[in-house]
């Protein structure tokens, strides 16, 4: 971003929560993110599986994502909505970027899930032993401390060298439930309990690389705390046997409520 832009936005977002704090020009507080060229890169977390109104692509992306929802209330110069459901750190390098470049200003991206094998964890903890549930936790953990940096080290050094002065906005996962809640069947309570461990390891690790790399971390857990499964009011889907690809993702209500404002608060 050139330095008189990246000013610009900055000051932009200052005033604006002034001028909410006195109930004065909130038609123009985002009047300046017009001139950001913004890029949403990642998986489905970022595409918005989970959330519904697709777009009728493979990659499943939704408006009610929150790149779209963020894109939809600042109108930035340019969009590009490039994140896949089912992608790994290799989809990314390998197809995501083409729209990068020295004017891109943002980029926000979710990675890392897919790679350290997130879907084949939960399908192996809701069709198998507590034991084998375990197990197959402690396999993911192992990829995220020896395998998963090296594998986003190149996700986000490809990012840096095709835009060099955009602001990248890291997103993590949830926890996906709530220790002690409503729910009386499924999972057992270590077996959720792992689950939480294993997204606060991946995360872990996510941010260390992100801040490495000077980018910043989003994260969402704050947001989603109250709203995870087994609570009142979920913001996660549980296991739906009719849409299996629907499981354990964010609702609309997830994406707005919960990572569109960590994502706000990133910048």
């Amino acid at each position: 971003m050139k330095m008189s832009r990246l000013v610009a936005f900055s000051s932009s977002l200052l005033l604006g929560a002034a001028l909410a704090l006195t109930g004065a020009g909130v038609a123009n507080a985002d009047s300046s993110a017009a001139a950001v060229d913004y890029v949403a890169l990642g998986d489905s977390y970022s595409s918005g599986v989970g959330a519904g109104g697709y777009d009728g692509s493979s990659c499943k992306r939704s408006s009610r994502a929150y790149p779209a929802l963020w894109a939809a209330a600042n109108s930035p110069s340019s969009f590009d909505f490039a994140a896949c459901s089912g992608a790994r750190t290799n989809d990314v390098t390998g197809s995501q970027l083409g729209k990068l470049n020295a004017s891109t200003d943002l980029v926000s991206i979710s990675i890392g899930g897919n790679d350290a094998g997130f879907a084949d964890v939960m399908t192996t903890c809701v069709l198998q032993s507590e034991a084998t549930c375990l197990n197959r936790i402690a396999t993911a953990r192992a990829y995220v401390d020896s395998t998963l940096p090296g594998r986003l080290d190149s996700v986000y050094s490809a990012i840096r060298s095709k835009a060099p002065s955009a602001q990248v906005v890291v997103l993590g996962y949830p926890r996906f439930y709530q220790l002690g809640g409503s729910c009386i069947a499924g999972l057992s309570e270590k077996e959720r309990a792992a689950i939480n461990g294993a997204s606060d390891h991946l995360n872990t690790a996510t941010a260390k690389r992100a801040a490495d790399h000077g980018f910043t971390f989003g994260d969402v857990r704050a947001t989603f705390t109250g709203h995870e499964i087994c609570s009142a009011n979920s913001w996660l889907h549980s296991v739906n046997w009719l849409n299996i690809g629907e499981s354990y993702h964010p609702t609309a209500a997830g994406q707005s409520g919960g990572y569109l404002p960590a994502f706000k608060s990133a910048l």
